[in-house]
């Protein structure tokens, strides 16, 4: 077993790292090694151990973890998206959040990651006509990360959600590629028409702790909404919103928000 991981990890450099961190935590702390031997070292890849952690958080006396391990791990063979888009969210969580010492804490600790892998599986179902199966894992994802995001929303690669409580993302909903956000942000609808009714949001976009987009709007790549700002109306792209309801307060003052995490609205 030891051999064959070896082989796996040199052809993988984030499985090898995760896996030395993983070996590494266990020799500081022996009473994690039973979670740490189940969610990482006993898996030959990052598709089966994210595949695993899956089924371990969301199985409950409705559905087994065997069925759900079996539904997430045929999602991960079918669609390689599915393990090119963890990769991107869990380096976009290493990379910008400031608390994240090491890769392998996403995949134990941080709910962020973990509910928005959970709801890429339900995605991928969703695409495949099991409607009703995936709003099963979004329901379990509700209850246990108490974050809310439809199947049928499109979310892009790179995704960090810091702290990641309260999240709501609504059925129409777009959210691009490196966008980050922070806790009870919603990208909620109006009305109660069927057709799109949530937000675009662009690539690159921060979207600031508590602060609600509504309605049918387009906001523009690279630019920030403010924590606590109500959107109502379209977003430029790199300019920053700030308020109730939102305004164009100025510039999104650097190329990146979503990378350089800045909230700060003036020097």
């Amino acid at each position: 077993m030891a051999e064959r991981r070896a082989k796996v990890t040199e052809l993988d450099p984030v499985w090898s790292r995760i896996t030395s961190e993983a070996e590494e935590a266990v020799k500081e702390e022996p009473l994690m090694g039973g979670l740490v031997h189940a969610c990482v070292l006993h898996h030959k890849s990052i598709e089966r151990a994210l595949s695993y952690r899956f089924a371990a958080k969301l199985s409950s006396n409705e559905m087994s973890m065997v069925v759900l391990r079996e539904v997430a791990d045929e999602a991960f063979v079918s669609d390689p998206y599915l393990a090119e888009a963890a990769r991107a969210d869990l380096m976009a969580v290493y990379d910008r959040d400031p608390a994240c010492h090491r890769l392998l804490q996403p995949i134990l600790y941080f709910k962020g990651y973990q509910a928005m892998q959970a709801y890429r599986i339900g995605h991928w179902l969703w695409h495949q006509g099991r409607h009703d199966l995936s709003y099963f894992i979004q329901m379990r994802t509700s209850e246990i990360f108490g974050i809310d995001i439809h199947p049928a929303a499109k979310i892009g690669k790179g995704i960090m959600i810091d702290h990641a409580h309260s999240i709501v993302i609504g059925e129409t909903a777009i959210v691009g590629d490196n966008v980050s956000m922070l806790h009870s942000v919603t990208l909620g609808g109006t009305g109660k028409e069927e057709e799109a009714r949530h937000p675009n949001i662009g690539d690159g976009v921060l979207i600031g702790a508590g602060a609600k987009v509504l309605g049918n709007i387009s906001v523009g790549h690279c630019s920030r909404i403010a924590a606590g700002s109500v959107v109502l109306q379209e977003v430029p792209p790199c300019s920053t919103v700030a308020g109730v309801p939102a305004k164009i307060v100025g510039e999104a003052g650097c190329p990146q928000p979503a990378v350089e995490m800045d909230q700060i609205l003036q020097r």
